[in-house]
């Protein structure tokens, strides 16, 4: 199944990913962002099926720079968005397997406050799930 996916599909996938985490920790910019970011990744390294291949594997090619967080979030939201597109056209049944994976990458990146996700958290995770659900 890992010969499905090229090279570029590789990186939008872990760009997607770890991007998300980025954006996390981006937001938490007033908390722990290297905390967040760290958990999160963490997380993202736990994957399982060909998600957890992808993700396992170093990310060459990943450009995740961007001075705000607005700017991350334009690389960011299109390529969990495409993410979900290229899984459901040539890996369907990793689809739900990377929703779930990134959703609990960023889950677990807002816990680190204990409790309840501050409201900068919570609304990046409503953005992070939109465009997961977008496609």
């Amino acid at each position: 199944m890992s010969g499905t996916l090229t090279h570029q599909d590789r990186i939008t996938l872990r760009t997607a990913a770890y991007g998300a985490v980025s954006l996390m920790a981006a937001a938490d910019a007033a908390g722990r962002p290297h905390r967040t970011a760290s958990d999160g990744s963490i997380a993202l390294g736990c994957a399982t099926g060909l998600v957890g291949h992808v993700l396992a594997e170093w990310p060459k090619g990943v450009n995740l720079r961007g001075r705000t967080v607005a700017e991350l979030a334009e690389v960011v939201l299109p390529a969990l968005t495409a993410a979900m597109h290229l899984l459901g056209r040539q890996a369907p049944a990793e689809a739900g397997n990377f929703r779930d994976t990134v959703l609990v990458a960023v889950r677990t990146a807002a816990r680190t406050h204990q409790g309840e996700p501050a409201p900068v958290l919570a609304g990046m995770i409503r953005s992070i799930t939109g465009a997961l659900d977008a496609a």
